[in-house]
């Protein structure tokens, strides 16, 4: 079991933000992603977790396992070796790490669901869109509602399969579009540019000791995430808070 972590602070309002690690031991490092950061370099130059983390723990490599977009925010694993990272990257490939989200949908949603769809990338957009034929990634989201406030839920989505967007891309097209999402569907965005989806857990297998490990992180303390989840947890079903 992973301890639980902490939402990332900066240190000043000049120096990096401190990455809250939520597990770390010679072959692997998982750590909580604030939304907003990308997880590794990319054009716009902004500071990347890959990069600050590196500098924070003092390892000259690390070997990036997995992705989640800019907006969200929760777990990302890291491997300390090329070994250690080739066992984790084969894990994901064959689809047995067990991946659990926390989102704020628009609307209230009352029952669990299943949603299945066929998505395919549409690289001038940059989004994700259902195919009603031809050639796509299959895409299965397990959804239940956890809390219930005035016009928004808290829901856990368990996904299956790895198709690009493929949770905010299905809600949205459901019905149920995140919080901040106006890509797909949200009726207004947030100022920061995150949205209300977090990588809450991951459980998968340690390369060396072959023990399950289950690494979660704390969600966010901005926007809806306190009122829905500040007090003793959610209550499934149940009426939440009143949020507007």
């Amino acid at each position: 079991m992973c301890a639980r972590s902490i939402s990332p602070t900066p240190r000043s309002s000049t120096e990096p933000p401190v990455i809250p690690v939520i597990r770390s031991d010679a072959e692997l490092v998982a750590v909580c992603k604030p939304a907003g950061m990308p997880v590794q370099p990319d054009p716009t130059g902004d500071p990347d977790l890959l990069s600050l983390l590196r500098a924070q723990i003092g390892a000259k490599e690390l070997w990036l396992i997995h992705r989640i977009d800019r907006p969200v925010s929760g777990v990302v694993l890291f491997g300390r070796s090329p070994q250690a990272a080739e066992a984790l990257s084969e894990q994901f490939r064959e689809r047995t790490v067990q991946k659990q989200y926390w989102a704020i949908v628009e609307g209230r949603m009352a029952t669990t669901m299943e949603l299945q769809a066929v998505l395919r990338r549409d690289p001038s957009k940059h989004k994700a869109v259902l195919a009603a034929s031809g050639k796509g990634a299959p895409g299965r989201l397990h959804v239940s509602p956890l809390r219930m406030g005035e016009r928004y839920t808290l829901v856990e989505v368990r996904p299956e399969g790895g198709a690009f967007h493929q949770i905010r891309a299905q809600l949205g097209a459901a019905g149920w579009p995140i919080k901040g999402d106006v890509k797909y569907g949200a009726r207004r965005g947030e100022k920061d540019r995150s949205i209300h989806l977090h990588a809450r857990s991951i459980k998968f297998i340690h390369p060396v000791t072959r023990m399950e490990l289950h690494c979660e992180a704390a969600v966010p303390l901005s926007g809806l995430w306190p009122l829905f989840t500040g007090d003793a947890g959610p209550a499934a079903h149940g009426r939440g808070p009143e949020a507007t």
